[in-house]
């Protein structure tokens, strides 16, 4: 049994129109709602064995957000390019890496990707992962390359505006 946290960036500034996409970061909202998803996953004792995020400024910036929030040390974050692709083709084929030793893994990504991920491999449709939106799937795999359509269980589905007014 495997478990994976897919996790959409939170919300990034468009305050700077000559900034590469790359480089955008997160906005006050995107500020403040990064803690409180972290909080919750405290709460629900999520505690992930590896951490893997696009390397895009908004998602490492969520990543590392979380990280703190959940104890996961921040130096033990990685990086993968593949994820900044937006594309469920490449968030697979990163996962399918992942050691085995590896039980629960949390990806910190981007749509369309991380919902079309969801729908993949999740039990019941999820229509949008908003941003800072965290998607908990059990896996019915023992390896990670086992990775496939519906092979698993969605156990939560929390996203920042459920726990605001």
């Amino acid at each position: 049994m495997k478990t994976l946290y897919l996790v959409r960036h939170a919300k990034s500034s468009w305050k700077y129109p000559d900034l590469d996409d790359f480089e955008r970061p997160l906005n006050k909202r995107g500020r403040k709602s990064a803690p409180l998803m972290g909080t919750i996953l405290t709460k629900l004792r999520v505690a992930p064995d590896l951490i893997i995020s696009s390397p895009a400024n908004r998602a490492a910036m969520t990543a590392r957000i979380i990280a703190a929030r959940i104890n996961y040390p921040l130096e033990k974050i990685q990086y993968s390019e593949a994820i900044y692709e937006f594309s469920e083709d490449a968030l697979i084929r990163v996962i399918k890496q992942i050691d085995d030793r590896v039980n629960k893994a949390m990806v910190v990504g981007h749509n369309p990707a991380a919902n079309g991920l969801a729908n993949y491999i999740g039990d019941r449709p999820i229509s949008n992962i908003p941003t800072c939106g965290v998607c908990c799937v059990e896996l019915d795999i023992s390896s990670w390359p086992k990775i496939s359509d519906h092979c698993g269980k969605v156990k939560f589905f929390e996203y920042p505006k459920k726990h605001t007014s």
